[in-house]
């Protein structure tokens, strides 16, 4: 059973506020920070449901400083949604921190995820993005971006 658990005001706040989320995943920590850092299992979660994201989109470069990058194509029309950023920690099972954007310059977002083992094959997850960058109407649309990519996430963990 998962259990999403939205911690912090509903959808972030002003700038420089952000969105913190925390889940439990019926898998290993492993699993679960695999399914981050694997481009193959990556591909198959993140992004909403009726979007795609190409595997051959998906680099990642697991080391403070290497770039990730994913296209997720959404719609009817096929719109394309370049994702990127670096990472800033990789501490394996536990921890990765990195930045993300979808939109060219240096605004990016920081995203944290911290991942605690809890026995009997269960993880917590601890998400955070913050950076500023988005209002508090952004950061509420990206709450739910987010909570439905965890979902996918979610489904793919059962699975495996």
């Amino acid at each position: 059973m998962t259990d999403p658990t939205p911690a912090g005001p509903p959808g972030g706040g002003a700038a420089g506020a952000g969105i913190t989320i925390t889940r439990v995943f019926d898998a290993p920590r492993e699993l679960v920070f695999r399914a981050w850092t694997d481009p193959a299992r990556f591909a198959q979660w993140f992004g909403l449901h009726g979007s795609t994201v190409p595997l051959s989109s998906v680099t990642m470069d697991l080391r403070p400083g290497g770039a990730w990058r994913a296209t997720m194509v959404v719609g009817p029309d096929g719109a394309e949604i370049p994702w990127r950023g670096v990472y800033r920690e990789v501490v394996p099972p536990e921890r990765l921190v990195f930045t993300l954007s979808d939109q060219p310059g240096d605004d990016h977002e920081v995203v944290t995820v911290d991942l605690a083992d809890l026995g009997d094959g269960r993880t917590e997850m601890r998400f955070r993005q913050d950076g500023g960058h988005l209002s508090a109407e952004q950061y509420a649309q990206a709450r739910r971006g987010w909570l439905a990519f965890f979902e996918r996430l979610a489904g793919q963990l059962a699975a495996a």
